[in-house]
């Protein structure tokens, strides 16, 4: 994958993740005071996974490319690994 698709794939995540999000926050206003510290908890949890994203995203378009030939495989195991935890994260609303 060229860096050009990465840096859409990112975009295009997180755009998403930042929706989830938001829709997260809406269901923590609406729930029981004890619900909320849980949903808060995951909230914060997930946006700073949201911002180890967004921190690799500004990596990999200010990279040379050079550079990101060199780091290429490494950010793709990193995004897959946040993915993954975001997902994971989500999961455990449902």
């Amino acid at each position: 994958m060229d860096r050009n698709d990465f840096v859409k794939k990112l975009k295009s995540s997180i755009d998403d993740w930042n929706a989830q999000i938001a829709q997260l926050q809406a269901h923590a206003k609406k729930a029981q005071s004890e619900g909320v510290a849980k949903y808060n908890q995951q909230i914060e949890e997930l946006k700073n996974q949201r911002d180890e994203a967004q921190e690799r995203l500004k990596e990999a378009q200010d990279a040379s490319d050079k550079a990101w030939q060199d780091m290429q495989k490494g950010y793709m195991a990193a995004w897959d690994a946040i993915a993954a935890s975001f997902k994971d994260a989500m999961g455990r609303f449902k």
